[in-house]
């Protein structure tokens, strides 16, 4: 079998532990190199690629703990297994202090090693996977960030590959959390001005003031504390992109001077009278109600429609309800990596809590929750215990109390109180069937069969 991944390097000073280890990875499909001391190991990094680094605490010369340690100075990402016949917890302590991601004690099983090893395995895929995002473009977006096959989401992928190559003007209305500056940087990395700059500029955290010279710049003495001329990131994007968040909290007349930019790319400097002229593609995007901030005279309806050439809507997480556990296991295998962990999947009754949360925050509200999850768990899956209290949220008000909308038919309506009825008593019987269909007066197959019917599933994967 074809890992499809550098060789492992075993360290060693006894030959037949170096030949055994190789075979137990030679039967699994990895390569491997070999060293018989800590000095030749450090000479063969310089010019052998590797993903792991098997070691024997104890060797001839340079001992094992110090080949650690001068290896986390000249390669602190390369994952090291430490192995050894004298285990006690102090060396297991020093060992992982010294650098090792894991530490086995002789004898040990195959199994064991193997199971060490995949890990490993999975987190170079992971740091690989990363690096390549990072190389994918210089703002490290494009579509790969965009998660999720759902309906909608595989809309915007499409809507995306279209309008990122033209010089259209985009126009960007969702709730917050669910992935607008994403759309932007996907579009801009895809666009004929990838190779130049992308701006974002965030109109609700600048005051108002400040954010005119902070668009267009401002010429010395414009106002009180204009000490010398200043540049604007306008000016500074030029040929390239600019994401002009939360656009819907900037001012009336600021609005104005934005529309006239809009139409010829021209502006003024802040107290300066020279007309300035910039090539800058403008995306926007807000979660306000875009319409009634019109009908409250609070945003200017030509502006609205000098944006909104192309409008994209991403849509919120509990109207793509498939794409809850892709994203929810996206982010454990991120943050398990980051932070060093080894949870991989989440349990059945963490995984239908997942599934029928309201998430009013959406994905950035799901990423918080796995992050915290990640940071709480101690065993190798998401038990509900470590997820944030989502009845606690409820009572505030942070998530109606159930999905179904005010338009839906009765029969809809009535699936839906069904649906709430049910989950309520699964968790306060620790998602116990027999137990929760007895409180319902129910049969546990009549439950399950129920269950099915309304999509309440308990994952087994």
């Amino acid at each position: 079998m074809n890992k499809n991944l550098p060789p492992i390097l075993i360290v060693d000073d006894e030959k037949n532990m170096r030949i055994s280890l190789a075979t137990v990875m030679k039967d699994e499909g990895y390569e491997t190199i070999a060293a018989e001391s800590a000095e030749e190991a450090l000479k063969m990094l310089k010019t052998e690629p590797c993903f792991l680094v098997i070691t024997d605490a104890r060797l001839g010369g340079m001992s094992g703990y110090e080949f650690l340690k001068e290896m986390s100075k000249s390669k602190p990402d390369l994952p090291i297994l430490m192995i050894t016949a004298y285990a006690t917890p102090k060396l297991a302590v020093e060992a992982i202090k010294s650098g090792a991601i894991d530490y086995l004690a002789k004898p040990f099983a195959p199994e064991e090693l193997l199971h060490a090893v995949a890990r490993c395995a999975e987190r170079h895929a992971l740091i690989q996977e990363n690096l390549a995002l990072k190389n994918a473009s210089k703002t490290s977006f494009g579509l790969e960030k965009i998660i999720g096959e759902s309906v909608g989401i595989n809309s915007m992928r499409e809507l995306i590959k279209t309008v990122a190559p033209t010089n259209a003007t985009v126009l960007v209305l969702g709730e917050s959390g669910t992935g607008k500056e994403l759309i932007a940087g996907a579009i801009h990395a895809l666009s004929q001005r990838r190779e130049e700059s992308y701006t974002r500029i965030n109109c609700a955290a600048i005051p108002d003031q400040l954010l005119e010279s902070e668009l267009f710049g401002h010429e010395k003495g414009a106002f009180t504390g204009a000490i010398k001329n200043k540049v604007g990131r306008m000016e500074e994007a030029d040929g390239g992109t600019v994401f002009l968040d939360e656009i819907g909290d900037m001012s009336r007349p600021l609005q104005a001077k934005l529309l006239r930019f809009l139409e010829d790319g021209t502006f003024t400097r802040v107290g300066g009278n020279q007309e300035l002229q910039v090539n800058v593609r403008l995306i926007a995007a807000t979660n306000r109600d875009i319409v009634e901030a019109i009908r409250g005279n609070q945003f200017r309806e030509d502006l609205f429609h000098r944006l909104n050439v192309v409008q994209f809507t991403p849509p919120a997480l509990r109207e793509r309800g498939e794409d809850v556990i892709t994203l929810a296991k996206h982010f454990l295998k991120f943050f398990s990596m980051t932070m060093n962990k080894t949870i991989d999947n989440f349990t059945d009754e963490a995984t239908i809590l997942l599934r029928t949360h309201h998430w009013p925050g959406n994905v950035r509200e799901l990423r918080n929750a796995i992050e915290r999850c990640v940071i709480l768990e101690t065993g190798e899956q998401i038990k509900p215990s470590s997820l944030p209290d989502f009845k606690v949220e409820s009572r505030l008000g942070n998530s109606e109390p159930s999905r179904a909308k005010s338009d839906a038919s009765l029969e809809e309506q009535l699936k839906e109180t069904e649906r709430d009825i049910i989950l309520q008593k699964l968790s306060a019987t620790d998602f116990n069937i027999e137990t929760a269909a007895e409180t319902l007066q129910l049969k546990p197959h009549d439950l399950r069969y129920r269950m099915h019917q309304l999509k309440l599933e308990l994952d087994s994967d």
